[in-house]
């Protein structure tokens, strides 16, 4: 015993030598252009055609994190980033590095191979390479995009059109390596400069084409990898910086002596959701929130409840273009469908409510809607439901805080992932034949000059929940009236955008669009094909098509619809 407590010490011992010689090197990126910050959304940049451009998304993945040592050697630090300039996400923090003097930093915008064609539904829910974290995967194809460049562009008066560069594939992983001193004797900070105008030198967006899927041979393609290098330069390196602070740990709220966890199963396919830790699923909390969406005493006059604008035979949502509130009062936008919600992280639509806790008590208190203050509900709630609260909280107290807790424990379980399409997917039925040309045009993309004459839907429904939870102007004419996402942020960009919903289930989710102008699915794809509204704000996705849209044949629409009602999961809508 002796022998192995003096092991055991030597062990503590030296593993406290090696945490004291080793250091942290956080990497931060400054977007530049023109040797100044950049400007996000702003049509100011110049190009040598002549053409007036402005970047909108800047979203890109580092990996093959690397120092050089005096000797011309190299440390490899296995490390993945993924930044976004519009998010501001530009930092990184690599830890554990030895402890020393290096002269070059080298790291790759890519992915290795192996890491690029991996299974991204394996990934944590908060780390770099979760789709529904970066929005950077090509969906149903294998990879991830290294690089999402996009933007507007205008050539003298004309209307401004739409680019939208989509760097990727594994011949195109891109080495940057920047020499300098690197003092990382103890913890250091390196900034590196990107100017991203330089990402686009020698492209013209009217001759060269304003797009690019990275497909072999695509000269857009090789001019991004051509000036990716020259596009990063190392700025400072600062040392002995002070220790990065840790988030607090979070305590599951209000949790009832007794109860039982919730199983939450996801599809293979789907990435892993961000659960609320502090408001982890229980059967308990789960069927006090079930009753709660069916109870009438959230409204004022006792009619309404929120199954009333949220039926799960149409997707939990509601079959009428505007939901009816007490005494008849018309509502102003159409009622979202209410499924997959773990994967989202802002709701409405115009992603004013940060959880879905927040957005439960918002339809109580609307005029328009129930009317009702929470604090009543919550006192007509203790005289009817008080036992319900006992089980699944720490006591019968009725608050409205509980009252959005129970509700959100819901809705989280309401995942659709059992359609036609997802049973081909597994092996377990067949897409008939137009079915299949409806899915493989939904998944390819317009690119003219290459050949390329897809649908380009994957670009804003991609993926497993056939969303990217972004807010997009689609093309509708903007409305003075309801200027979507602008009310919330005031950023005028924003103007005329609303939330990207799921297309699953599309086909039982009647009425479209946020004010539900569209009553069919032909409706919406032939707004799509010839009408959509070229304005300030329309998403470069849909800016670089030709005037009007897609310009779909017949055929072309035919094969989509038939696309989409495989998307239907029979098994999530009957009521249980």
């Amino acid at each position: 015993m002796a022998v192995v407590s003096v092991l055991r010490i030597i062990g503590l011992v030296l593993l406290v030598a090696l945490r004291a010689s080793a250091a942290t090197l956080t990497l931060v990126v400054d977007h530049r252009a023109e040797n100044a910050p950049l400007l996000l959304d702003s049509l100011r940049y110049r190009n040598k055609a002549g053409e007036v451009f402005s970047i909108t998304r800047a979203s890109y993945l580092l990996s093959g994190f690397a120092l050089q040592r005096g000797d011309g050697s190299w440390l490899e630090m296995p490390h993945v980033a993924w930044m976004d300039a519009a998010r501001r996400r530009t930092s990184t923090v690599v830890t554990d590095v030895p402890a020393g003097r290096y002269t070059a930093l080298r790291f790759y915008v890519g992915l290795d191979p192996a890491t690029n064609t991996g299974n991204p539904a394996l990934h944590p829910p908060e780390h770099a390479l979760n789709p529904n974290v970066n929005g950077l995967h090509w969906t149903w194809q294998s990879g991830y995009i290294f690089l999402a460049l996009e933007g507007r562009w205008r050539r003298g008066s004309e209307a401004p059109g739409g680019f939208s560069y989509h760097f990727a594939r594994d011949p195109n992983r891109t080495a940057i390596t920047l020499k300098g001193d690197i003092d990382l004797t103890g913890d250091a900070v390196a900034e590196v400069a990107f100017d991203l105008p330089r990402v686009l030198e020698g492209i013209s967006f009217a001759k060269d084409g304003s797009s690019t899927h990275s497909h072999a041979g695509d000269p857009v393609a090789a001019a991004i990898a051509a000036n990716l290098p020259g596009a990063f330069a190392l700025k400072t390196v600062t040392s002995r910086v002070a220790e990065i602070a840790r988030p607090p740990a979070v305590t599951p709220l209000y949790l009832p002596a007794k109860f039982t966890p919730y199983r939450f199963t996801v599809s293979k396919t789907f990435p892993l959701p961000a659960l609320p830790r502090d408001n982890p699923l229980i059967e308990e909390r789960v069927a006090l929130g079930r009753r709660l969406f069916n109870d009438t005493a959230l409204s004022r006059d006792g009619t309404l409840s929120c199954a009333s604008c949220h039926t799960q035979e149409f997707g939990f949502a509601d079959p009428r273009r505007f939901s009816i509130g007490v005494e008849g009062r018309k509502g102003t936008r159409h009622g979202m469908p209410l499924f997959n919600l773990a994967w989202k992280s802002r709701f409405f639509w115009d992603g004013r409510a940060p959880s879905l806790r927040a957005q439960a008590l918002v339809p109580i208190a609307d005029h328009l809607e129930m009317d009702e203050s929470v604090e009543n509900v919550a006192r007509k709630l203790q005289k009817t439901a008080s036992a319900e609260f006992a089980r699944a909280f720490d006591s019968a107290e009725v608050t409205p805080e509980r009252i959005g807790l129970a509700i959100e424990n819901y809705l989280l379980t309401l995942t659709s992932q059992d359609s036609k399409f997802d049973r081909a997917m597994r092996g377990d039925e067949k897409l008939n034949a137009e079915e299949q040309q409806g899915f493989e045009l939904f998944m390819t993309e317009r690119e003219p000059r290459l050949g390329s004459m897809g649908a380009d839907c994957f670009h804003c429904h991609g993926g497993p929940l056939f969303t990217d939870h972004q807010f997009r102007n689609n093309g509708l004419e903007i409305s003075d009236t309801d200027l979507g996402r602008y009310r919330v942020t005031e950023n005028a960009i924003d103007r005329g955008t609303f939330a990207t919903p799921s297309l699953r289930n599309v086909a039982v989710t009647a009425p479209y669009m946020h004010d539900g102008r569209f009553q069919t699915l032909e409706q919406v794809l032939d707004h799509y094909s010839a009408g959509v509204q070229r304005t300030d704000t329309l998403d470069p996705n849909l800016a670089k098509h030709p005037v009007g849209g897609l310009h779909l044949s017949a055929e072309e629409k035919k094969a989509l619809l038939a696309f989409l009602r495989t998307l239907t999961d029979r098994a999530f809508l009957p009521q249980p």
